[in-house]
């Protein structure tokens, strides 16, 4: 399959996607939206590159194990994760009931691994952190409940 894909973003969607499908998934209620309650789920994958992506040149790029992840909205801390051993992060669900349904949907969250990449890969830099914005990436409703699910973008180092 990776020699079917050519193009970096689209293989990093379908991986990441489906890590989500088959990771536990963190759900929190936010409020009322449609006549039913919403629920919100923040997930994503962090590699262990600085750009995140999945593979280079045909190799592929381990994932980002025990890394702490904050969960910052609006420019205010609204909760911190750790990566899992296949690097996939998920937000407790009680966890992201401060956030507006509104600062979600207008893009004003980001993810930061806040443990330096030199952590998992001692050629990559010591300084600077990596951050990405969260986006939706799909609605489901079912029974009256509204399913919001947020992945992370592309990370970047600053």
């Amino acid at each position: 399959m990776a020699m079917l894909i050519k193009n970096k973003n689209l293989a990093f969607s379908l991986i990441l996607m489906c890590l989500i499908v088959v990771s536990p998934v963190a759900n929190a209620q936010v409020g009322v939206v449609l006549g039913g309650t919403n629920v919100v789920n923040v997930q994503g994958l962090v590699t262990c590159s600085i750009n995140g992506s999945v593979s280079t040149n045909a190799t592929v790029i381990p994932p980002f194990a025990g890394a702490p992840v904050l969960l910052q909205c609006a420019g205010q801390n609204v909760s911190v994760t750790t990566t899992g051993a296949n690097g996939v992060f998920s937000f407790p669900s009680n966890t992201i009931l401060p956030i507006s349904l509104s600062t979600l949907l207008a893009s004003g969250c980001r993810v930061i691994v806040t443990t330096p990449l030199s952590r998992c890969n001692a050629s990559l830099p010591t300084n600077g952190l990596l951050t990405a914005p969260i986006n939706l990436a799909g609605t489901t409703i079912n029974r009256g409940i509204t399913i919001l699910q947020f992945v992370n973008g592309l990370f970047g180092l600053i």
